[in-house]
């Protein structure tokens, strides 16, 4: 048993509780129980958050209870002290995305009934960009395994705008070079936009070769389709043999020459903004998890405005000439624009590199602040 001391009292260590960030090795939050008193940080700064779909953007509060996961996601309880007084509610309990949405500050005020010290290791900016780095490195090494053939599928999820795309498609490109080179079929195709079972079924067929590598950007159709999920499961089988079947008659599959049933032997990618544990239906559920199962999964981990915002700069930092490198800015403007996107995370559409390109066209033909009132018209919600 773990024994704290404090002006000579011995306190037992009841309960210890640690989450961990596996791409950094980062203690998330952690307790620590006695009978007899409370310590918690007196100020939590809030950098982004919601309450009552309200933002909350880099306020104070006095915190009294830390991170939190709910049904809904994480959450940290506050007092309300006249932040919103449209509420008469002495605790409110504000959304967060995780705990790098908050930052700590002040001293430990004492209760009444236990200790509960809470802290956050909060990463630096530059820490959390090499995070983010790496996470898309392994994207790159598991999308050339998977054009290899040494993977069968691998299911990549994240925000939109972040280059998860981009970055499979640039590992295709160069794979496909030779292809190109000699006139050769090619062995990739990526698929975007709605698609039926049938169309699934007709486009495994044509790509069902070894070495074959279909990828799927953002084609969620096929994951709210028992019969499409049906039909990936049998084609990402585990087993040696991955036979698919098609036990209907179908014109498409007669005018194309398809067969009723064929051996895949491709691989498969699938990019997506889905979060699968927020799928309501029993019933897919049940599909995505035997589909999961099949596939390799990486999430980016990109999930509030903070990790967009930095993924943004990490990609400018590491990019030949950075983000911007068309627009031949030379006095700063990048620094402007990054800024102009931090100060108004909250009000804008999305944070994605997209978006800084998009303002950054603004700027280009509005040099001087006007850029700003365009940005602020077309590129925001009304909040």
């Amino acid at each position: 048993m773990y024994k704290l001391s404090k002006e000579g009292k011995e306190i037992n260590l009841n309960s210890f509780t640690q989450r961990l960030d596996n791409s950094t090795e980062r203690c998330y939050n952690y307790n620590l129980h006695t009978d007899t008193e409370v310590i918690n940080m007196s100020t939590i700064n809030v950098k982004y958050g919601t309450y009552r779909n309200n933002p909350v953007v880099d306020q104070q509060f006095t915190l009294v209870k830390g991170f939190t996961e709910g049904k809904r996601g994480g959450y940290i309880t506050v007092k309300n002290e006249g932040q919103f007084p449209q509420f008469n509610i002495a605790n409110v309990k504000i959304q967060l995305n995780n705990i790098n949405d908050v930052s700590w500050g002040g001293s430990p005020i004492m209760g009444d009934s236990t200790i509960a010290y809470q802290s956050a290791v909060v990463e630096s900016d530059a820490d959390a960009m090499d995070r983010i780095k790496t996470r898309f490195d392994i994207l790159d090494d598991m999308s050339r395994a998977t054009i290899g053939g040494d993977i069968r599928a691998m299911i990549v999820s994240g925000p939109p705008g972040v280059g998860k795309s981009y970055g499979v498609e640039q590992q295709m490109e160069k794979a496909s070079l030779f292809d190109s080179l000699t006139n050769s079929r090619t062995r990739y195709e990526v698929v975007k936009g709605a698609m039926t079972a049938l169309g699934l079924y007709a486009v495994l067929y044509k790509f069902s070769d070894p070495k074959n590598v279909l990828v799927f950007d953002d084609c969620d159709s096929v994951f709210a389709d028992d019969l499409a999920l049906n039909i990936l499961k049998a084609a990402l089988d585990s087993g040696k043999s991955r036979k698919i079947c098609w036990n209907s008659d179908s014109s498409l599959l007669n005018r194309e020459g398809i067969p009723n049933s064929f051996e895949f032997k491709g691989s498969a990618i699938f990019i997506t903004n889905l979060k699968f544990e927020n799928i309501k239906s029993k019933k897919l559920q049940d599909h995505l998890e035997a589909l999961q199962s099949r596939c390799h999964f990486l999430d980016l981990t990109i999930d509030n405005a903070r990790d967009k915002m930095l993924r943004i700069k990490q990609v400018h930092r590491d990019c030949t000439d950075g983000l911007f490198r068309d627009y031949k800015f030379e006095n700063g403007e990048d620094q402007l624009i990054f800024n102009f996107m931090e100060e108004n995370a909250h009000k804008l559409r999305e944070v994605s590199m997209r978006m800084a390109l998009k303002i950054a066209d603004l700027f280009k033909i509005q040099k001087n602040d006007n850029w700003k009132m365009l940005a602020e018209s077309t590129c925001m919600r009304r909040v």
